[in-house]
């Protein structure tokens, strides 16, 4: 019983839950997330394939095919990325989805954390040395062991990135794992 009189209930006691979206805002938001991750994913995936399969005929071809894969990663990857951690966000606040209610999302949101981070600090730097390095060497660059070294860290670590938000985006389909029980 509260100082004035009347009664408390349960209800009462609750803090006050912010708005939740409505169902025409959450298709909406569906479908920029969806979006971002086709971007996120795309782009990986080519910058993958990049990095594996093409041959340059020489110095001028090796440092077209970094600019290009600079572009992908600056114009493609990165806005997908930071687009679907965003989305997340709004997802998580403004819909009944939360932030770690089911299990499937707790692992999308350490994957895609991880992904922003490593990207950003590991992952960017070997892509955006790449061009410069080709312009400046041409085609002696094939033989630098800073070149070569970033190459092979991307191919490993670039296929490790492309298979973890692959596997985020089957959770996202299949939401394999119960409900936690979060209170």
């Amino acid at each position: 019983m509260r100082d004035d009189g009347t009664i408390e209930t349960e209800h009462s006691l609750e803090e006050p839950r912010m708005k939740k979206m409505g169902a025409t805002g959450q298709r909406r938001l569906k479908c920029i997330h969806q979006i971002c991750a086709c971007l996120w994913v795309g782009g990986a995936v080519s910058l993958t394939l990049m990095n594996f399969l093409m041959i340059p005929a020489d110095g001028a071809a090796l440092y077209g095919i970094h600019l290009a894969m600079k572009f992908i990663d600056d114009f493609i990857i990165i806005p997908g990325a930071v687009g679907l951690l965003l989305s997340g966000l709004v997802y998580s606040v403004f819909t009944n989805w939360g932030w770690i209610r089911h299990t499937w999302i707790a692992a999308k949101w350490i994957i895609n954390i991880y992904g922003v981070v490593f990207g950003t600090f590991m992952l960017g730097p070997w892509v955006n040395s790449l061009a410069p390095l080709a312009k400046e060497m041409g085609p002696a660059v094939l033989s630098n062991p800073v070149y070569l070294n970033n190459v092979l860290m991307l191919r490993i670590w670039g296929t490790f990135q492309v298979s973890t938000i692959i596997f985020a985006l089957i959770i996202s389909v299949l939401k394999p794992w119960k409900r936690r029980t979060v209170r």
